[in-house]
């Protein structure tokens, strides 16, 4: 039984699957004791992570001596290298604040002078003559810009998605469909959790559970203020030509948000948005657009690029950012021992993600005891995308395995091999497929492909057709057989 205790102590469990849990769970697993990753969704990183702007941001718009700009900016710097550990797509465009009148002009010498102070590099302002012989497609008012070189994008649900593969083969334990109902505090420390599957005893508890993390902390008897759900809605385009998309372009922020955006995908595409309204503590799952919510994103897009080309818009949607009281992210030891905070995620979560999982794990090990692992190993081989394969690779693909010839997803050509591959590594559903290989997301948003992809998932798993989902439980594509 002391034994049993003991080992419970070395025990970890991380509450979420989105990219701060999942960066979390992998350096958590550098170290000797057991990680448990619990995520509620049926796949990972299907909350906060898989509907945002998808920006790895500079930091001058974070408030110096805040957590979120320190991080942000550290988390900036790591974010080649883990991309590159894990084979996740990141492109450093760089990014431009317009002031679009006189009286902006100050605001992005504001946002120069914070930025300088919390130490991000290579800060320039630029006068509008500039600013117009750079970006001949932008707003003719602008008269001033700041340029950032160090802003990204990357794709954030393939950033969780290689975290939790690499956790994995480094010995993390995935609990899918698996949402966390009680946490155990006994003698002012955490003992257990519980979830509708069990009881696992552990010594410490990662709160990375985005949207719902005040309702964790209070199941573990951490006060905390509610979060508030923010949602943003945002329009994608698809077809672009490279002179719309050098670089991601800010509005002048105002004091709720960063401003409605525009911004170029990894994959060739514009992401237009988010919006930013504050909706009630309980509609933490309203991911609906409004029709209002669309016309001021493509209204506020406009504004900063008026000849956009929005014949080439092929989907609308929403996502939900949790916005914590104070505005500043929810981090590390609590009033519970062993009950650490990753929390309050908003903007810039996702830049400052790599940095506080390496600090948090860093933290936790220490506080547990646990030295590193000498087999740990950083690395995670990407599944080929044969979309970007020069002819001669792509032919030695087929030649190992026909199935990389059989094109499924003809607006991002994919291909069989890819699907089953991704089936291979934890894809269940149809958005699984989706998220892992991008078919679907061209555009015709499925119409030509989905049922290829529910046939190889029925075939790949042995399930019968109508046993298929979308998105889990509740999302079943087919109901039964015509013939």
């Amino acid at each position: 039984m002391a034994s049993n205790a003991k080992r419970a102590r070395r025990r970890v469990a991380v509450i979420g699957a989105g990219v701060v849990g999942a960066l979390i769970a992998r350096e958590l697993s550098r170290y000797g004791g057991e990680v448990f990753l619990f995520e509620r969704e049926v796949d990972v990183g299907w909350g906060v992570t898989k509907a945002n702007s998808a920006i790895v941001h500079a930091g001058f718009h974070e408030q110096p001596g805040t957590a979120s700009g320190r991080l942000c900016v550290a988390g900036n710097a790591l974010f080649p290298e883990v991309c590159r550990e894990l084979g996740v797509p990141f492109q450093r465009i760089g990014a431009y604040v317009l002031a679009l009148a006189d009286g902006e002009r100050a605001a992005v010498e504001d946002l120069r002078a914070r930025g300088e102070e919390l130490g991000v590099p290579g800060l320039a302002l630029l006068d509008g003559d500039e600013v117009r012989r750079r970006l001949p497609h932008v707003n003719p008012d602008v008269v001033a810009a700041l340029w950032a070189p160090t802003v990204g994008i990357t794709e954030p649900w393939a950033l969780a998605l290689a975290a939790v593969e690499n956790a994995v083969d480094n010995g993390v334990a995935l609990h899918l469909g698996e949402e966390v109902t009680g946490v155990a505090v006994e003698g002012g420390r955490v003992r257990a959790v519980t979830t509708g599957w069990g009881t696992y005893g552990v010594g410490a508890v990662v709160n990375a559970a985005g949207l719902a993390a005040d309702r964790i902390a209070a199941l573990a008897g951490v006060p905390v203020p509610r979060i508030t759900p923010r949602r943003g809605e945002y329009l994608l385009l698809v077809d672009v030509p490279p002179s719309l998309r050098p670089a991601v372009l800010f509005p002048v922020p105002t004091p709720h948000s960063k401003g409605i955006l525009v911004v170029p995908t990894v994959d060739g595409g514009l992401l237009l948005g988010p919006t930013a309204a504050d909706l009630a503590p309980e509609e933490g799952e309203a991911t609906e657009t409004t029709a209002e919510g669309l016309a001021r994103a493509l209204a506020g897009a406009r504004r900063l690029v008026p000849a956009l080309p929005v014949g080439n818009v092929v989907k609308a949607f929403a996502g939900l950012r949790p916005e914590p009281a104070g505005g500043d992210f929810w981090l590390g030891r609590t009033g519970v021992r062993g009950f650490y905070q990753a929390a309050g995620m908003r903007s810039p979560g996702l830049t400052a993600a790599p940095a506080i999982a390496r600090g948090l794990a860093a933290e936790i090990a220490c506080d547990l005891g646990l030295a590193l692992r000498p087999s740990f190993s950083p690395l995670r081989r990407p599944p080929p995308r044969v979309a970007g394969l020069p002819p001669a690779e792509w032919d030695a693909l087929i030649a190992r395995d026909p199935r990389y010839g059989r094109i499924v997803c003809r607006c991002n050509r994919v291909t069989e091999g890819e699907i089953v591959e991704a089936i291979r590594r934890g894809a269940r559903t149809v958005d699984g497929v989706k998220f892992r290989t991008r078919a679907g997301f061209g555009r015709c948003q499925g119409g030509t492909c989905t049922d290829r992809v529910l046939a190889l998932l029925a075939r790949e798993t042995g399930r019968d057709p109508e046993e298929v989902s979308v998105q889990g439980p509740g999302s079943a594509l087919v109901v039964g057989r015509v013939r």
